[in-house]
């Protein structure tokens, strides 16, 4: 009966944990746009994403100002806005104190702003709306496919970039692991990129992921021994 009682608790703690983090409290905060022929979010952007269609962020993406943003560690989150419309974290609004925060200096500290792309603004409002009030909670991304793994550096210095990470989408810790190593802590370089100054070349590669609810994914030789730099590896999903 113990051992019963002990997962019935379990059971009981673990919905009401779910409960609470699906349903986060709406925030109040502001919303523009980029179109994409002029700016860098689709193409581009803070977290080291490069193509969204091509990291499988598509055209619902945005930038976030500084208050957002927390030094990149939000890059790859979910936002749902109301109007409704589901967003994804791939880019850094920055700061003009040249211009007022309400008109201009949008992205000012302490404000809470998204820069969405063309077509994620245009669920919410028309294009000619200057910026709106929105209503965002943040919310589990839904991916396809697991986490992928882009491989960049050199022999002295490897990085590697980690996206479509599902679950809250925010990493906060990132081991490596080579045939001929133990778990190295990696760091985190800008956006989602994360460092070591491990030779690593020549060894299958394991990853180690934890996003920000604490929860840790292990994906064992991911790369083969014959990886090359530029090359993308997939992984398990959270």
């Amino acid at each position: 009966m113990g051992a019963l009682k002990a997962i019935l608790l379990y059971f009981i703690l673990y919905q009401t944990w779910k409960i609470a983090a699906d349903e986060e409290e709406w925030k109040s905060a502001t919303a523009t746009y980029v179109k994409e022929t002029s700016g860098s979010i689709i193409v581009e952007g803070a977290c080291g994403y490069g193509d969204l269609h091509r990291a499988t962020y598509g055209k619902y993406s945005a930038g976030l100002s500084s208050m957002l943003f927390n030094r990149g560690s939000t890059c790859g989150v979910c936002f749902e806005g109301s109007p409704s419309v589901i967003l994804t974290a791939t880019d850094f609004c920055s700061p003009n104190y040249g211009l007022s925060s309400e008109y201009g200096g949008w992205c000012n500290f302490p404000k809470e702003h998204f820069e969405m792309s063309e077509a994620a603004f245009a669920e919410i409002a028309e294009k000619k709306a200057d910026i709106v009030p929105v209503q965002h909670r943040r919310v589990k991304c839904d991916r396809r496919g697991g986490l992928r793994f882009t491989v960049s550096g050199n022999f002295h210095f490897y990085q590697v970039l980690i996206s479509n990470v599902g679950l809250d989408g925010e990493v906060i810790a990132v081991k490596v692991k080579g045939s001929r190593t133990a778990w190295i802590p990696m760091a985190r370089n800008w956006g989602q990129n994360w460092q070591s100054n491990i030779n690593l070349v020549g060894q299958p590669l394991s990853f180690e992921v934890t996003t920000s609810s604490r929860r840790t994914l292990t994906s064992y030789n991911v790369a083969p021994a014959n990886w090359q730099f530029g090359q993308i590896f997939e992984g398990k999903q959270f």
